[in-house]
């Protein structure tokens, strides 16, 4: 009788060290998200599951999730990063005066007639010449029909979430999206 209740509180102390570990994992460091909407399109599809990783530095062009203005968490890409001027002219990005490719544009591009991207300066959107110290200025792939940086303005990091890069369902999609 003693070794079964031994054996019994040793599986119980396994369960709860396991169980503490798993929440140290998804608050800490990765936690998975779905997907929401139209507005990564093509890079994201609505309803894909992502891994978010919570460690890092945020970079220009990384996929990010962050807590928006409704309550919400958005999936969006970083443009520009603390100091940055942003603008976009003729559909083409400009970061502090210097001209970016944006290869997962490229198919949205070929079955638009006019410009994916109106053209605007930062300014324009957030009455500020530079994204400000400790934030960054984000825009949906799906740049027709996304509620991004254009409509909200900067997002403070302290909202951002994490970097996330890897869909993992549907399985028949598994992937690594840059």
């Amino acid at each position: 009788m003693a070794k079964e209740k031994n054996e019994f509180w040793e599986w119980v102390k396994a369960f709860l060290i396991a169980i503490g570990l798993a929440a140290v994992i998804r608050y800490f460091i990765i936690a998975p998200i779905v997907v929401d909407g139209e507005s990564m399109m093509p890079t994201l599809n609505d309803g894909d599951w992502m891994i978010v990783n919570k460690l890092g530095e945020t970079e220009r062009f990384d996929i990010v999730v962050f807590h928006a203005p409704e309550n919400k968490d958005y999936i969006k890409r970083v443009i520009g990063l603390p100091g940055d001027t942003v603008e976009y002219k003729d559909d083409k990005l400009y970061i502090n005066g210097k001209y970016y490719e944006e290869p997962y544009l490229e198919q949205y591009k070929e079955q638009t007639s006019g410009p994916l991207t109106p053209d605007f300066t930062l300014e324009e959107i957030t009455g500020r010449k530079t994204v400000p110290e400790g934030e960054v200025f984000v825009l949906g792939d799906n740049r027709l029909f996304s509620k991004d940086g254009r409509h909200i303005g900067t997002v403070d990091m302290d909202e951002v979430v994490g970097e996330t890069s890897v869909v993992f369902w549907p399985l028949n999609k598994l992937r690594i999206v840059d």
